[in-house]
């Protein structure tokens, strides 16, 4: 049976996240301290003790994440022998990176930092919002976007999820006018998420164009597995095709419904969630309801997941 790691992003985060990890693996205790000797805040503070405030802002959030699901990846297999392939939703794609070999962690956690502030910052610059459609089909939520989307304020299918569940995101005045078409069109709901501006969409591009810089400034090793892109959906070990898709990242969509799709159309049956949360596996069981599905981001996983590849 072919297993694939996935990474998750952005909304997997819980104040207390870690600490289990940190007070009893000493790679998990290095992997952490190296971050806060490289960030401008106090990870392990607000990881580990909130306030839930200010571990959601984007900035803090996404190092977080990030930092978490390295060192779960790093416990339960330091040298990736056990995936035949990963994936990472959003910011989890970074995360795939480092488990896979093609990123070192300090350039990645250094990317990471700046990817979370510059999407803060271009929301501050220009507010948007994101909305989630329960109920259509990726097609007509897409449609329906572009028919929301007038006077210069622009509405995009963002995170195309599970069959029946789509992010959008874009101007707040075009998402107010696209979950109200959603509704009109069937939708089940149309609710606006909490977040800090208008992810996978144009409105990233000042983001996205400063983030670019740095990405070229860095090397990246050809991956030990095929990394499922998420402006592709289709797999890669290419350095180039990899920098690239990280690039468009911040302004297209995540194609995740795809990603497991064609995972599963190449023989890979099992899905580890590797970091905090369980959203991917909810979203996994929606796409392909056989896969075999498990989560690992505390220590009783860790155990777990270790007695059974023993």
């Amino acid at each position: 049976m072919k297993t694939a790691y996935l990474f998750p992003g952005q909304a997997s985060q819980f104040v207390g996240m870690g600490l289990d990890l940190y007070e009893t693996h000493p790679i998990a205790k290095a992997f952490y301290d190296r971050a806060n000797s490289l960030l401008p805040f106090d990870l392990i503070k607000v990881s580990f003790e909130g306030p839930a405030e200010e571990l959601t802002q984007t900035r803090i959030t996404q190092p977080a994440i990030f930092v978490h699901s390295v060192v779960v990846a790093q416990i339960i297999d330091p040298r990736g022998i056990h995936m035949n392939a990963t994936a990472g939703h959003s910011l989890g794609e970074y995360s795939a990176l480092v488990a896979a070999g093609s990123l070192s962690f300090d350039d990645a956690l250094n990317i990471v930092a700046l990817r979370g502030e510059l999407m803060q910052n271009a929301g501050d610059e220009r507010p948007g919002t994101m909305a989630a459609v329960i109920g259509l089909d990726a097609d007509k939520v897409i449609e329906i976007c572009g028919n929301a989307s007038s006077n210069g304020e622009v509405v995009v299918a963002a995170n195309l999820n599970a069959p029946g569940q789509i992010a959008i995101s874009g101007d707040v005045a075009a998402v107010e006018r696209a979950m109200e078409l959603a509704k009109a069109n069937g939708a089940k709901r149309a609710l606006k998420l909490n977040v800090s501006g208008a992810f996978h969409s144009p409105l990233m591009e000042p983001a996205a164009e400063k983030l670019a810089e740095k990405l070229r400034s860095v090397s990246f090793r050809p991956p030990n597995v095929p990394i499922y892109q998420n402006v592709t959906a289709e797999p890669t070990q290419d350095t180039t095709a990899l920098l690239d898709g990280l690039i468009k990242q911040l302004t297209h969509p995540v194609r995740w419904i795809e990603t497991i799709q064609n995972m599963a159309a190449n023989d890979i049956q099992k899905f580890i969630e590797v970091g905090p949360g369980v959203v991917l596996q909810g979203l996994v069981k929606r796409i392909e309801s056989t896969a075999n599905l498990t989560s690992v981001g505390n220590v009783e996983q860790i155990k777990e997941f270790r007695s059974v590849i023993a």
